[in-house]
């Protein structure tokens, strides 16, 4: 009866016969909410942590990669240089050659106008010998 009046003022006893405010149905789920808080700020925590450990992998995996775009980059523009360096190469030989055909051909209309000479110089010698 004492407690039914308590109850009815919203007082009441719990397990430890202390008087409470709350009744003892709320007051454990209070206390079990309260514990379920905790793990789940626990769990959001290691969440977080978990998120920011990825997050530096990402970004250092975001960092190889773009230092790996940057020395492929640099290898192309290399290539390409080689690639025009050799074609102006090339094109300089290819001048030689053209140069060198032209030399052989001056030299070879050269070797035989004088083998032309040679020959009319020794005609004449022969002339002059055989007229004595």
């Amino acid at each position: 009866m004492a407690q039914a009046a308590l109850g009815a003022a919203g007082l009441h006893f719990d397990e430890l016969n202390k008087l409470r405010v709350l009744e003892p149905e709320v007051a454990a789920q209070t206390a079990q909410l309260r514990e379920e808080c905790r793990a789940f700020v626990d769990k959001t925590e290691e969440f977080q942590k978990i998120v920011g450990s990825l997050i530096e992998l990402v970004d250092q995996l975001a960092k190889a990669a773009e230092s790996e775009k940057m020395k492929a980059i640099g290898a192309r523009n290399l290539l390409k240089s080689i690639a025009k360096q050799r074609e102006a190469q090339e094109q300089q030989l290819q001048a030689l050659i053209a140069e060198k055909k032209m030399q052989l051909e001056r030299y070879r209309i050269e070797y035989e106008t004088l083998c032309k000479i040679e020959a009319d110089q020794n005609e004449f010698i022969d002339q002059f010998i055989f007229q004595k």
